[in-house]
Order: C-alpha cells, then sequence, then structure tokens
C-alpha cells in the first residue's frame, strides 16, 4: 500500500502528461497492486454478501483518466483513488462497500450505503423508513462508529411525510452513505484489509436494506 500512496502523492505535484508518461512503467506496478487489493477486497465482502458475486475488477475500481469535458481543472489524472463493491458492479446505482484512498489531502475513509441516489430511490428509503424505522436504526446502531451526511440534509420534512413520526428526521436525508474516516498509518498496517472487512460487515443490513429499496424502487 505504501507504493500506491507514495505513486499519488507524487502524482498530484506532477499532475501532467509528461511525468505521467515518465513514470508509465511505475504506475503500471502500482495498478498491478491496487487491483489484487482490490479483488482481495471483493472476496472478503463476498463471504458476507453474496449479491456482489461474478464482477470483475473493471467492475469495481476506477480509470486514472479524469473526464474533462465540463470543467475548468483541466489536469489528466485523478490523484485519489478507490474501490467500490456493490451488486452488479459500481455503475449499477446500488449501495455497497467503499474504500477511498487521496494522500494528497490526507483522505482516507471507508464507506457503505447509497451515495446521492435517484429521486424514486430517495422515495422508496423514506418510505422505508416511515413503516419501518426500528430495522432501519437498528441496522444503523451496528455500524455507530460511521456517520451519516446530516451536512447535505434538508432543513425541512419533506412533503409528503410527516414530521411527528417516530424517525422523522431521517426523511430529511437526500443521500444515504455512511463514512468512516481511517488515518494513514491504519491504512499502511498489514491488518487494514482485516479491519476494514470487519467494519463493513457490520454494515451488512444497512446496505440490505438499501438494496430493497433500490429494487423496489425499480421494479
Amino acid at each position: 500500500m505504501k507504493e500506491i500512496i507514495d505513486f499519488f502523492t507524487e502524482l498530484a505535484k506532477h499532475n501532467e502528461k509528461t511525468w505521467f508518461d515518465a513514470h508509465k512503467a511505475e504506475y503500471k506496478t502500482v495498478k498491478a497492486q491496487f487491483d489484487a487489493f482490490a479483488l482481495e477486497f471483493m472476496k472478503g465482502v463476498e463471504e458476507f454478501d453474496p449479491r456482489v458475486q461474478g464482477l470483475g475488477v473493471n467492475d469495481i475500481t476506477y480509470r486514472i483518466y479524469r473526464d474533462l469535458r465540463f470543467t475548468l481543472d483541466k489536469s489528466p489524472y485523478k490523484t485519489w483513488h478507490g474501490v467500490y463493491v456493490c451488486p452488479k458492479g459500481k455503475k449499477s446505482g446500488m449501495s455497497g462497500y467503499y474504500i477511498h484512498f487521496e494522500p494528497a489531502t490526507d483522505t482516507y475513509f471507508l464507506c457503505a450505503g447509497l451515495y446521492n441516489p435517484e429521486k424514486d430511490v430517495v422515495k422508496s428509503i423514506r418510505e422505508e423508513i416511515m413503516c419501518n424505522g426500528d430495522k432501519v436504526v437498528e441496522a444503523l446502531s451496528l455500524c455507530e462508529d460511521f456517520q451519516l451526511p446530516w451536512d447535505k440534509a434538508l432543513k425541512k420534512i419533506p412533503a409528503g411525510f410527516s414530521a411527528t413520526d417516530k424517525y422523522s428526521d431521517y426523511y430529511r436525508l437526500r443521500s444515504f452513505e455512511i463514512y468512516k474516516p481511517v488515518k494513514k498509518r491504519d491504512v499502511l498496517k498489514k491488518d487494514f484489509l482485516k479491519n476494514a472487512l470487519a467494519d463493513f460487515r457490520r454494515t451488512y443490513e444497512y446496505n440490505e436494506i438499501l438494496n430493497r429499496c433500490y429494487d423496489y424502487a425499480n421494479d
């Protein structure tokens, strides 16, 4: 993992094609290491979430090249790396398990759940909270060291939902990921993946609820 972190640290300082081309062999080595890590992560998730079976490395990792079509920042390469394991792959829109590495900003975190889901899925999740809020909150209590994105929540209860409901505050959420920051020193430890998988195992029930909501919204 140290080689991966070191490479992306340097890439952030030299985010240009000339530098990248000169270090292409190093990148290929780092990519192979990260792909192996990603596949090991996926196999670990398969042990407690069988819905993620059958995925390849391209289904769970991201290209290093940035999409420059709609941005003023023309830096050609991503200075972060991540792996996202979820049913049907990263483009499915389903809830899953994500590990993020961004050495240049010293940002590392674990994340589960659904990030900015489609409107119909949000409605389905809110309806699940309305009807089965106890189970949702119980699932969240299993991973209480993960944080919900309350900073992105609506200020008021959305139309169609009652402010007097037991778990009405959760209706304000628009994004349903839960995340846990980790330290670089922990990422560099040999047991990092083992510990991450233990954390993610506790998020399984929450992911299952969200994916049932996703299935219902897309049925």
